[in-house]
């Protein structure tokens, strides 16, 4: 490969048929490819785009990633008091009494949902979305 430096390309992810599906614009060229999970798109589509063509090393490549609205809200099913939950190890049904009142987590149990929402909070701070332009 000939080129050291870094390289950070958009990957705007869109979701299509239980699956993801990322771009990439290079030069002119669009790339796409489609993974079931975020981290295998990004190792596929660094596949896809290090070549001898390109000149790009596949780890000089970093993302820029986007969502498409369809795509970051499946992504981010945390966004709902079911997900943060799930995201808990939390039985759904009990984190819905503790909300109402009619329960009280321990002191523990508190802690452990504060650390998942701030996790949650990490990750959207991170969030970028992607227009029909781009």
């Amino acid at each position: 490969m000939i080129d050291k430096k870094v390289v950070t390309l958009d990957l705007i992810v869109e979701r299509g048929k239980g699956r993801l599906w990322g771009r990439v614009l290079l030069k002119g060229h669009l790339l796409v490819e489609s993974a079931t999970s975020l981290v295998t798109l990004q190792k596929k589509m660094k596949s896809l785009l290090s070549n001898e063509i390109t000149g790009i090393s596949n780890k000089n490549i970093e993302f820029n990633i986007k969502f498409d609205l369809t795509a970051f809200f499946e992504k981010s099913d945390f966004l709902n008091m079911s997900g943060i939950a799930k995201h808990a190890k939390i039985n759904p049904t009990l984190l819905r009494q503790y909300v109402s009142g009619n329960k009280f987590p321990s002191e523990e149990r508190v802690k452990e949902i504060e650390n998942v929402i701030r996790k949650i909070g990490k990750e959207l701070l991170q969030t970028k979305l992607a227009t029909r332009h781009n």
